[in-house]
């Protein structure tokens, strides 16, 4: 039988490893076809190739390139201990054929080991972290971690070290091989494992809040399944704790019974009387009621006997009255910049005014506010904005105008009504993210929540409710995973948001495949799937913003107008964007009527935004003048491509106007050589390497990784591409045929590409030009002097070509003539002509001059290009920002000193001197006296 035959080659093996052990021998395996130890050096590797892939942990076997047994390591040490153990008896002087069964055993075994093994760890998800067994104390221990590049984190207990490999992903669904088989090459490590993520969960029975009016709250939970899904979360474990909420109003009831116990005074501060207490000012008409009817949406106290519960009520909530007194900008930039290192989420209900005819935003002090909070809020993790749309919607007002909503560091939420409809006072606009649901019409019920003199209200409405709620889901998001960064919470927005029962007319399916509206965004917020989502959350690379002008100089247009242009998203540079998260369009144009326009904007994927649609109210002429229309549409989605700009009339009349300025701003992730971080993922390392060859050379790369000069990356780097690419795998006997990921180069005349053929060019080198994919080398004379700042940076950051659209209006393409092959020898033809008609006029004025016996002492200017009118001249130089002509026959010194000190025969302007002028006039007029007598 097989099996049989294989155990008795087995038996030798292991006699003779024992003796050389015992003997202190070391084993040579000869490769005489006449001696036993021919069987004994092929079984073993059998034997212990089956032994390795039985699991990731264990004793570790000897490197799998070496098939001699140090001399240093203990017999039996190079298999797991469960067959040591089975093998005890054969490393004793006893005789081996009394334990054939065990052998028997052992061989039936070890496919069932290898399989469990794999079935065991498949399932989990692995960190970058390993548990070692380390025999040689702490200072071993560091040194094995340091020559592996792994960080030692310590003595876990006994001689058990924690490691960990900061260059791996934090999250892998495959073991990391590589590095196992190197840690266990060192003699001293006895043990390892790969540390696998668990899943526990707290052995707590949840019980809703027993709050008088929870059962009001329909939008927390309720039978249908209409809500925000927050009892979920709830049942997960996660109400908020240890996340601090801000809200920015007109103040906080810090001592209401509902918010007394979550209230943080570390989060609190009154901007507009200039101290730390926050408490509204209290009028007739209760106008300062709007803050704490949001803190007490956000973390209302659960199960105390009053009013109702908070999405986060386990959350810590301050508040930063600011609303109540003037509102300029040293306010806001102080109430968004309030203890950022401590404050994690900012919750604000307010904005311009929702008249439908306003455009107003942050001033110079509140922007620099954003731009530092999600810098360095949180630690550099970033500050998170949550912004209510606005309640302009009766006026028919646009979110987009308003410049808090339509920042990409806010993150804005509209509302929907009990019944999933648009609420009338909603405004629609391709800014917005997020909804959460908030008052409808009269049959439909409204938010419940805290309200001044320590009462309870079931009365909250407008858009005002919806942010608190959002800011109470992302609590709970963050409370699953504090280390979110603010465009992290963004992302998680996006992928859990659902249209679920949302009524709207204008859902569409983006470039990507998720539904998205002007009215909900991506739909309404689900806490559970959030807080899921946010626990294994792998945080996205460092933000890309790529400027492209489409615009080189001010145009009048006529509406309709439509104006497209094909980008490469920057393509070959640091600030590569493949991957798209918000989009501005920055315009300035001026309009007689700027109510009446509408405009679009059409990614290459096909996704429509509208940017601004047409306002009744706004009469204004003043147009935009550098206004950041946002879009969160197109999120995921891949830039490179044309992208189209519509500006409509609504009213239908043929009105004009100036374009001044048209920028395409791409936010996202990509990746670049120039980039460092990009850097760091292009460069190979065996870290990921999945298969190595006999001579420890990496052939193939884990999932996700590409084989790039013998070891592997995250990323090719620029001139290469991901594909497959045939390996021929020969182990002695046989040879196997496979496919495997690895960066191909791209074809010779591209610069960068999506494939290696050679129309598969994404940009070109310089001096060549793309025609359909492939990239043609242009002559000289084709090649255009490079233009201005506005020329380059709209034609070549870009990398595309205007085009014009709507009929008329100046945006449409100029057709040009070709290139003639002839036109370097007729501009030489044209060129000698000119020169010899220039020098007989020349000659021909300086005899007459002379025949008529013109004065020596009589100043005369050499004719400029400006004064003369044509060119006498061959030679132009630029002399103080004018022209100048150069003439042939005089001599050429005269003209390198005029360049050289600028005081001789100038031609803008006077000598310094009379008598420098005279002299130089004297030196030339006879000169051309003796011309002319010659």
């Amino acid at each position: 039988m097989r099996t049989s035959g294989l155990i008795l080659i087995i038996i030798p093996s292991l006699t003779r490893t024992v003796k050389g052990a015992q003997g202190q021998s070391r084993l040579v395996y000869k490769e005489d076809k006449r001696s036993p130890t021919r069987k004994i050096k092929v079984l073993r590797v059998v034997l212990r190739s089956s032994l390795q892939g039985a699991s990731t942990s264990g004793l570790c076997p000897s490197s799998p390139p070496s098939l001699r047994l140090p001399e240093t390591q203990p017999p039996c040490s190079w298999m797991p201990g469960w067959a040591c153990c089975t093998l005890g008896l054969f490393c004793s002087p006893l005789h081996l054929h009394l334990h054939l069964h065990l052998l028997l055993l052992l061989q039936l075994l070890l496919p069932l080991r290898t399989l469990g093994g794999h079935a065991t760890t498949a399932a989990g998800t692995y960190s970058n972290s390993w548990a070692v067994h380390i025999a040689g104390g702490a200072h071993e221990a560091e040194r094995i971690a340091r020559k592996h590049g792994f960080v030692n984190h310590g003595n876990v207990f006994g001689d058990y070290y924690h490691f960990q490999h900061h260059s791996l992903v934090k999250r892998s669904l495959s073991a990391h091989r590589g590095l196992q088989v190197r840690l266990c090459s060192e003699p001293q490590v006895l043990w390892l494992e790969q540390q696998v993520v668990k899943q526990r969960r707290r052995r707590q029975v949840f019980t809703e809040p027993s709050d008088p009016k929870f059962s009001q709250q329909w939008y927390l939970s309720n039978p249908s399944h209409r809500d925000l899904n927050v009892k979920e979360a709830w049942a997960q474990g996660y109400t908020g704790k240890g996340v601090v909420v801000t809200i920015l109003d007109d103040g906080i009831e810090k001592d209401h019974p509902d918010l007394a116990k979550n209230y943080d005074p570390d989060a609190s501060y009154d901007v507009n009387d200039r101290d730390p207490d926050p408490q509204p000012r209290y009028t007739q008409l209760n106008d300062n009621r709007h803050g704490t009817r949001c803190a007490g949406e956000v973390a209302a106290v659960a199960s105390n006997g009053i009013c109702g519960v908070g999405v986060a009520y386990n959350a810590k909530i301050g508040g930063v009255r600011m609303l109540d007194g003037e509102v300029t900008d040293v306010v806001e930039a102080r109430s968004l910049s309030l203890y950022n290192q401590y404050i994690h989420i900012y919750s604000a209900s307010w904005g311009p005014e929702d008249d439908g005819k306003t455009v107003d935003g942050p001033a110079k002090m509140a922007k620099e506010a954003f731009q530092t909070g999600v810098a360095e809020g949180r630690g550099g993790l970033g500050s998170i904005f949550v912004w209510a749309s606005g309640n302009g919607g009766r006026e028919r007002d646009s979110c987009n105008c308003d410049g808090y909503t339509n920042s990409i560091y806010t993150l804005s939420i509209s509302s929907t009504t009990q019944l999933g409809r648009v609420p009338w006072y909603s405004e629609a606009c391709s800014s917005t993210l997020a909804t959460t649901y908030s008052s409808g019409g009269t049959d439909e019920k409204q938010i419940v929540t805290t309200d001044l003199h320590q009462k309870c209200t079931d009365s909250h409405t407008g858009t005002s409710a919806s942010a608190p709620l959002a800011a109470g889901v992302i609590a709970l998001a963050l409370e699953a995973n504090m280390n979110l960064t603010w465009r992290d919470m963004q992302h998680l927005v996006v992928h859990t948001s659902r249209p679920a029962h949302l009524i709207a007319s204008d859902w569409k399916t983006n470039g990507v495949g998720r539904r998205v509206s002007h009215s909900y965004g991506y739909g309404l917020l689900d806490a559970s799937a959030m807080v899921s989502l946010a626990q294994n959350w792998t945080s996205v690379g460092p933000q890309h913003q790529c400027v492209i002008h489409l615009l080189s100089e001010s145009r009048e247009f006529q509406a309709p107008l439509v104006f497209s242009k094909s980008i490469d998203a920057c393509s070959g540079q640091a600030e590569f964007v493949s991957s798209l998260e918000h989009v501005q369009a920055r315009l300035t144009l001026s309009y007689k009527h700027r109510g009446n326009l509408a405009i679009h904007l059409i990614s290459p994927l096909g996704t429509r935004s509208t940017l601004l649609h047409p306002r009744p109210q706004d009469t204004s002429a003043d147009g935009f003048n550098d206004w950041a229309f946002m879009t969160t549409h197109c999120w995921d989605e891949d830039p490179r491509g044309e992208w189209t700009l519509e500006i409509q009339d609504a009213s239908g009349l043929s009105n004009y106007g100036m374009l001044s300025q048209v920028t395409l701003v791409l936010y996202g992730t990509g990746s670049s050589a120039a980039d460092p971080a990009v850097s760091e993922l292009s460069r190979p390392t065996n870290n990921s390497c999945k298969t190595f060859d006999l001579q420890q050379i990496c052939i193939e790369c884990s999932a996700g990784f590409s084989l790039f000069l013998q070891g592997c990356v995250k990323v090719c780097p620029a001139g290469f591409i991901a594909g497959l690419q045939q390996l021929n795998l020969s182990l002695e006997t046989w040879v196997e045929q496979s496919s495997v990921q690895a960066c191909l180069p791209c074809h010779s005349s591209c610069l960068t590409c999506s494939g290696p053929g050679p129309s598969d060019c994404l940009s070109c080198p310089t001096h060549s030009h793309m025609l359909l994919g492939a990239c043609l080398n242009q002559s000289p004379v084709q090649r255009k002097s490079p233009g201005g700042p506005a020329a380059s940076a709209g034609e070549g950051a870009s990398g595309g070509v205007e085009k014009g659209g709507g009929g008329k209006g100046p945006f449409q393409p100029i057709p040009r003539e070709p290139s003639s092959s002839h036109l370097p020898a007729l501009v030489g033809l044209l060129i000698c002509a000119l020169a010899l008609a220039g020098v007989g006029g020349v000659f021909l004025l300086l005899q007459w001059r002379s025949d008529t016996g013109a004065p020596s002492g009589r100043r005369t200017k050499l004719p400029s290009l400006a004064s003369a009118g044509l060119g006498l001249g061959l030679g132009l130089g630029v002399r103080d920002g004018g022209p100048r002509v150069f003439y042939r026959g005089i001599p050429t010194v005269w003209g390198d000193e005029e360049l050289a000190d600028g005081t001789c025969c100038r031609v803008d302007g006077d000598s310094e001197s009379e008598n420098e002028e005279f002299d130089c006039q004297s030196e030339r007029t006879a000169f051309i006296r003796t011309q002319s007598s010659l």
